[in-house]
C-alpha cells in the first residue's frame, strides 16, 4: 500500500474515532464502487488504524498467528538480534525451543515473553543508572 494512501485512510479513521470516542461497538464501513458496506467491531478498526500508521510511515507490517513457530532467523529478526546470538539464547535455555530434525523452532509466544522480560530488565537498568547519575550529580 502506498504511504500516501495509508495516511489518508488513517486520517479518516482517526477523525471518525475522535468524533465517536466510545460508541458504537461496531462501525459501518462504506465500501467504494457501490459494494455493500462492512460492519466491523471497533477493536478491529482500531487495529487497522495502527497498521495504517505503520504503513503511512513507510514501515513494513507482518501479521503472524500467535501460535506460530519461527525459524531462528525469523526469531532473531523479530527481536532485533543476530541469529548466532539468538541461537546462544536457545542453547542456554533462556528461550524455549524445539527441534525439527536438525532445525530449531521458536514459538512466537515464548519469543515475545522473552522480549517483554528483556525490555523490562533494560528499563530497570536504565532507571537505576538514572538514579545513580542523580546521586552523583551527573
Amino acid at each position: 500500500m502506498d504511504a500516501e494512501v495509508a495516511q489518508r485512510a488513517l486520517r479518516r479513521i482517526k477523525d471518525y474515532l475522535a468524533k465517536h470516542p466510545v460508541e458504537p461497538g461496531t462501525i459501518e464501513v462504506i465500501v467504494e464502487h457501490g459494494e455493500p458496506s462492512l460492519v466491523l467491531p471497533r477493536p478491529a478498526v482500531t487495529l487497522f488504524a495502527q497498521i495504517l500508521a505503520q504503513l503511512a510511515e513507510g514501515r513494513g507490517v507482518s501479521v503472524i498467528p500467535s501460535q506460530a513457530e519461527l525459524t531462528t532467523q525469523q526469531a532473531a529478526d523479530l527481536i532485533g538480534v543476530s541469529r548466532p546470538y539468538l541461537v546462544g539464547l536457545l542453547d542456554d535455555g533462556t528461550i524455549p525451543h524445539r527441534k525439527v530434525g536438525r532445525h530449531r523452532r521458536v514459538s512466537l509466544s515464548d519469543l515475545l515473553a522473552y522480549k517483554r522480560a528483556d525490555d523490562e530488565r533494560r528499563r530497570h537498568a536504565a532507571d537505576e543508572l538514572g538514579e545513580l547519575g542523580q546521586e552523583l550529580g551527573i
